[in-house]
């Protein structure tokens, strides 16, 4: 019978199980704990782990590695720490790359979100690092059937704002109306025309999440038995319950009704740091704060037989950094333009996995006319123009000022409007905006825009894979090349989320001390 070294059983763990997770447990090497307790066994002292990158996954990866005794030196390119995870207040200076250096002018206490601004209920490690770190949460109204849909167009309701409950209540009494008479008469409306029955289906079909073939299949809309996570963890989506049952056990009743966003993240109830979400970023970076390097921007990246050579410059030229391993957490449009030594295979898949193009733009207004006019608290106004969202503060609530979200944009929109300077970025969210608002010209104070595409060290949003990309590319970076290891939201099912960084970190963490472990026990052997 062929043996197994601890080593190989490590790797093919990872590689069978989506992480290091169970592999470490079956060692002993990582103890059973509750509410998600990081607690690592064997310690890392006398080795240097270099992070690149001080968002939330490299201050992460640096928060748990010191926990176990390693060395750690978090190189941060930019003169702050938490990367995206950035609250824009008094102060905020951002430049892009074709545009000059701006600063915020917002009234002190006031803030938005120019990356992520909400944490979904089931990111339970988001939530157990805030409690963790101390940082107070609270409810974030995501979902608001008192906001608008706004439609630029020439049918009856257009260019005029309607209320979510108004579009949902009639669409639906519409719907059920229609399928109604179908099932009594066996035909539509006969004022239909053809193109019109084709379109309430292709309705239905997005509204009840049917099939090519108009038949219902479970979906990421009702959840996971099995969550998305670092690794080969897609997620896993049960089977639906049976109508009779759900009719039966009385949850079709009028009680049990009610109208939510379907998207599995995005479904309530939502939570918000207090005071900013860079209140998370601002709790870590306290933690690591004596191994982060600020201002240090990684130039060069060489595995070396024994060791990883990091080269960076800062404002006295340029340096060099030797490591035992070295972490990369850099977004990947990024860490494409820095020159390193990596094989082909990850060297191709940091150039193919593609990142999307966004931008937000925050608006100071003397008065909160969405609360005091519109009873307008929280939630989000749709539209199909570039604005695509408009946002409402879900903090404050009843204060004098506030700052709306007056744009959060994707792709072509997002490039089109990040291509306008500053001035004439506000100009268009104030033009637009004003269509629904028209307190917009008289309450209106100051605005500050950002595109992630054009900042410097992002060139992106966040990872946007497809089929073959995710397929192909993905599992490449999921493993080390050599001494360096990958992490980031960009090597999760959870883009776009801070959970996709927490959980990278973790995995990343757990398999980089697992191969530290492995070395210490067959050199004492």
């Amino acid at each position: 019978m062929k043996t197994i070294t601890r080593r190989d059983f490590l790797g093919k763990g990872a590689m069978l199980a989506g992480g290091a997770y169970p592999a470490m447990m079956a060692l002993g090497l990582l103890r059973p704990a509750p509410a998600h307790a990081f607690n690592l066994s064997g310690d890392g002292k006398g080795k240097h782990i270099i992070i690149l990158g001080a968002g939330l996954a490299g201050m992460t990866c640096a928060y748990e590695l010191n926990k176990l005794g390693y060395q750690c030196t978090v190189l941060e390119a930019r003169q702050r720490a938490g990367g995206r995870c950035w609250s824009i207040r008094n102060g905020s200076t951002h430049q892009e790359v074709d545009k000059p250096a701006v600063n915020a002018r917002f009234d002190d206490g006031l803030y938005f979100n120019a990356g992520p601004s909400r944490i979904p209920h089931h990111h339970e490690l988001t939530l157990h690092y805030c409690k963790e770190l101390g940082v107070p949460i609270q409810v974030y109204n995501n979902v608001n059937e008192g906001a608008y849909y706004f439609a630029e167009g020439k049918g009856p309701l257009s260019n005029q704002k309607v209320r979510v409950r108004e579009v949902h209540n009639d669409i639906r009494g519409y719907m059920t109306e229609m399928l109604a008479k179908s099932i009594d008469h066996g035909s539509l409306d006969g004022n239909l025309t053809k193109e019109d029955g084709e379109k309430i289906i292709e309705y239905l079909k997005a509204e009840g999440g049917l099939d090519i073939d108009k038949l219902y299949k479970a979906s990421a809309r009702r959840g996971y038995s099995e969550s998305p996570g670092a690794g080969d963890k897609p997620g896993k989506i049960a089977d639906p319950h049976k109508l009779a049952d759900i009719l039966h056990s009385g949850l079709m009743d009028p009680d049990f009704y009610n109208v939510a966003e379907y998207t599995y993240e995005l479904q309530m109830t939502m939570f918000q740091a207090v005071g900013g979400m860079d209140q998370i970023a601002k709790a870590l970076e306290k933690k690591v704060s004596a191994s982060i390097k600020m201002g240090a921007e990684v130039t060069a990246i060489t595995n070396l037989p024994e060791s990883v050579k990091i080269t960076y410059k800062d404002a006295l030229g340029e340096h060099f950094l030797t490591g035992d391993m070295c972490i990369c957490t850099l977004p990947l449009p990024v860490l494409s333009n820095i020159s390193n030594n990596f094989s082909g295979d990850v060297s191709r898949a940091i150039d193919y996995i593609s990142y999307n193009s966004t931008g937000k733009i925050g608006l100071q207004f003397k008065r909160r006319f969405w609360e005091e006019d519109e009873h307008i608290y929280g939630g989000i106004t749709h539209t199909n123009n570039d604005l695509t969202q408009i946002f409402y503060p879900s903090y404050d609530y009843l204060k004098k000022k506030g700052i709306l979200i007056g744009y959060y944009n994707f792709n072509e929109k997002a490039q089109k409007i990040g291509a306008l300077t500053y001035a004439d970025r506000e100009k268009f969210a104030l033009e637009k905006g004003r269509l629904i608002h028209p307190q917009y010209d008289k309450e209106f104070e100051h605005s500050f825009s950002i595109s992630w595409h054009k900042t410097k060290y992002n060139l992106g949003g966040w990872a946007v894979y497809n089929t073959e990309t995710r397929k192909t590319q993905y599992p490449v970076l999921l493993k080390p090349d050599k001494r360096v290891y990958f992490a980031g939201e960009h090597l999760t099912y959870l883009n776009a989320w801070m959970a996709g960084a927490f959980e990278s970190a973790r995995s990343t963490v757990a398999a980089l001390h697992a191969r530290i472990s492995e070395q210490q026990v067959q050199y004492k052997k």
